[in-house]
């Protein structure tokens, strides 16, 4: 019997008993973030102090994105352990979680989910940390409360609410290197019933060139601006009002030169949320959510052939999201209470691309029991029920432990499933390249196209039964254990923790047919079966009231099964670059999947000098080697391709000095030691000097 049977065993009698049940109220939790220290809500949609949370979690506090003086989500991000930022082929910045590439990790703002993945990650650089409470970040499979796209993790950005009912806020202004200029206004008031927030921020750079040898700029030219407005409103203690709208826009200047042509073009980006949530509490034990949440991202790019005068390409990408969710949560007694949701969920995309505008439903229904069992031990089980128009129903189960030791240390685990479903351009992608000729078709639509072209004899072979494309895709899924243990004394915090996922229906490209010009068809299929496992350390050393250091390391394996099981068969060959011979390899040969590094590491000191309202930080990062793709042809990186990217470190120094208790000064080089890589990370720019003035009122 499999991971998901026996759990399904066990949590249906918490479904059948508590669908109408769910979490305490997000409006509730905010106002605890801020009177709580190092509380969180993302992992299992209740408060939870830090230490008791029974999953590998990381929080990010609104001092932190302070002192070091980072302007956005992208840049923090990369300095947590077991968390490495990757860009794909567009240049957005993504992020990997124990492994798990960015595709599989789902993007929050106040619990509420981002879109806009046009090119695959996340563009983690598009989010302005100005206005943040705090970050929180949720490692392994979290589809049991969140569904798709929440099969690697979480990360939640939670904004500030006003707590005071004089005006109050900041304005700053950031001017760095490459002409990189960043401004921000946040105000916030809190009446006796009435509240509100604004915060508004500007972007603009000029880029850089790495390669002045090539046409156009490594990263040209852009401006974005972010806005951000929240009303609160209390029409009893019982009966509570949020909502919120956010606007962000982005103008880039595209430059490119393809075969000794100039292509040049804009590219821009708008993304709109609207949320609304209601809290009501019912009685003391029962207190009901009601959520509507609405978000649109579109992205367009137009390019023209500077020596032709003729268009060169446009593509336009339209997203849609509607959300509607009901949430309560009942307490049983002090700390045990029952949490569920249910809600559904419309989206559509217009693409260029796409024959038609296409779009999703879904209902799903989630529950949640916490309780102790006994004093020291707390568990929690949940699971999740979606119900797709698209691909085959998913039931995601989770149980996780938390068990006091003693008052310094605690024992954890976790075990749950996960899943993403296929995405819209795995299921309607119809796009031929027009320069080599090759196809590539949606799963949906490949039937239909692959007859439409063998009809006009465009095709020379079909390579499998199209009749195989009856059976739906079918979701991506994986299960993920996660064993640790934490400790917590005085001056010193320590987490230790073991990971390990197993994936399996992971969907990519396969050749469906061959077309008479020599090129392939692709469409895509469910086959591959891969691993992430390693370990994560984190600590920290309160050395002195002043001084305090942290660090952190992880290390990975990640690979694919089916791989190794052809190594083991010595069905995979290389060519030795020392004899010149071809040899057999085996899984000591073998270094793992793309772009995965076997060890990271960060080292963190932050420094006070109270008499003088000055503070200083230094945070290092480090990445080991990795593969960069299948540099020899033989479908795996290997100890023999020439592909890899040697590790690095880069090093980040902030100096702040706060003046009259209003005016803080920060002064900073990020990429301290000047590391480049032009050919492999164009995304490093070298050193980068900033001066930031911060003021509050």
């Amino acid at each position: 019997m499999n991971l998901n049977s026996v759990l399904t065993l066990v949590f249906i009698g918490v479904l059948r008993a508590s669908v109408f049940g769910q979490e305490i109220p997000v409006q509730k939790d905010s106002v605890l973030i801020q009177d709580l220290d190092e509380v969180i809500v993302t992992a299992t949609r209740t408060v939870r102090q830090l230490s008791s949370v029974p999953l590998p979690v990381t929080l990010i506090s609104k001092k932190q994105l302070q002192k070091t003086g980072v302007i956005r989500l992208d840049e923090i991000l990369n300095e947590q352990t077991g968390i490495t930022t990757v860009a794909d082929q567009s240049g957005f910045n993504g992020i990997q979680i124990q492994g798990i590439s960015s595709d599989y990790v789902m993007i929050l703002i106040d619990g509420v989910p981002l879109v806009g993945r046009s090119a695959g990650n996340f563009d983690l650089s598009r989010l302005a940390v100005g206005n943040i409470q705090q970050i929180e970040i949720v490692k392994g499979p979290s589809s049991s409360l969140y569904g798709s796209e929440a099969l690697g993790g979480v990360v939640n950005i939670i904004t500030e609410i006003p707590k005071e009912a004089s005006l109050n806020g900041n304005v700053s202004y950031r001017f760095a290197s490459f002409n990189t200029q960043d401004a921000n206004l946040s105000i916030k008031q809190k009446f006796k019933k009435f509240g509100y927030s604004f915060y508004g921020n500007s972007l603009r750079s000029d880029g850089y060139d790495l390669r002045p040898e090539v046409e156009g700029q490594t990263v040209n030219p852009f401006e974005n601006y972010t806005f951000n407005g929240q009303l609160f409103y209390n029409f009893s203690d019982q009966l509570k009002l949020f909502t919120s709208a956010r606007y962000y826009m982005e103008n880039q200047d595209v430059t490119l030169s393809v075969n000794d042509q100039l292509i040049e073009g804009l590219s821009d980006i708008n993304d709109a949320n609207a949320h609304i949530r209601l809290d009501s509490e019912i009685n003391t034990k029962l207190q009901l959510q009601y959520e509507f949440y609405y978000t649109n991202y579109k992205a367009s790019e137009e390019l023209q052939n500077t020596v032709s005068n003729t268009l060169f390409s446009q593509n336009d990408y339209d997203q849609k999201l509607f959300r509607p969710e009901i949430r309560a949560t009942y307490t049983v007694k002090s700390k045990n209470a029952i949490t569920a949701g249910i809600g559904y969920s419309h989206e559509n995309l217009d693409r260029t691309f796409f024959d038609q505008k296409v779009s999703f439903d879904s209902q799903y229904v989630y529950a949640q029991y916490d309780f102790y069992p006994w004093k020291k031990l707390n568990l929690i089980l949940g699971a999740r029920f979606d119900n797709h128009s698209e691909y085959q129903s998913q039931f995601s189960p989770k149980a996780s432990l938390n068990f006091k030791l003693s008052d310094a240390i605690s024992l954890k685990g976790s075990v749950g499933s996960g899943f993403k479903a296929p995405d819209f351009r795995q299921l309607y992608f119809d796009f031929t390249n027009a320069a080599v000729g090759y196809t590539v078709l949606g799963y949906n639509v490949a039937m239909d196209k692959v007859k439409a072209l063998d009809s006009q004899g465009q095709l020379s072979d079909i390579l499998f039964d199209l009749e195989d494309l009856e059976t739906p895709l079918r979701a991506e899924s994986s299960v993920g254990y996660n064993i640790g243990a934490g400790y917590t004394k005085a001056k010193v915090k320590l987490n230790f923790n073991l990971f390990r996922n197993d994936f399996k229906n992971l969907i990519d490209t396969r050749a469906i047919a061959r077309k008479t010009n020599g090129q392939n068809v692709f469409s895509y299929a469910n086959f591959d079966r891969i691993y992430t496992t390693g370990l994560e350390l984190d600590a920290e050393y309160k050395l002195t009231d002043k001084l305090t250091l942290s660090g952190g390391y992880q290390l990975l394996y990640a690979k694919d099964k089916e791989k190794k099981v052809a190594l083991e068969r010595g069905e995979v060959f290389a060519r030795d670059p020392k004899s010149l011979q071809t040899v057999a390899l085996d899984n000591s040969d073998y270094f793992g999947l793309v772009n995965r590094s076997r060890h990271t590491a960060n080292f963190k000191l932050f420094y006070e000098v109270p008499k003088w309202n000055f503070n200083t930080n230094l945070r290092i990062n480090y990445r080991s080697k990795y593969g960069l793709f299948d540099g020899n042809g033989n479908g795996i990186i290997d100890t023999y391709d020439t592909t890899f990217v040697n590790g690095y470190a880069l090093a980040n120094l902030t100096l702040n000095k706060i003046f009259s208790d209003k005016y803080t000064l920060h002064l900073g080089a990020n990429n301290l030691f000047d590391y480049q890589d032009a050919e492999n990370i164009p995304g490093l720019a070298g050193i980068q000097l900033f001066t930031k003035i911060n003021i509050q009122f």
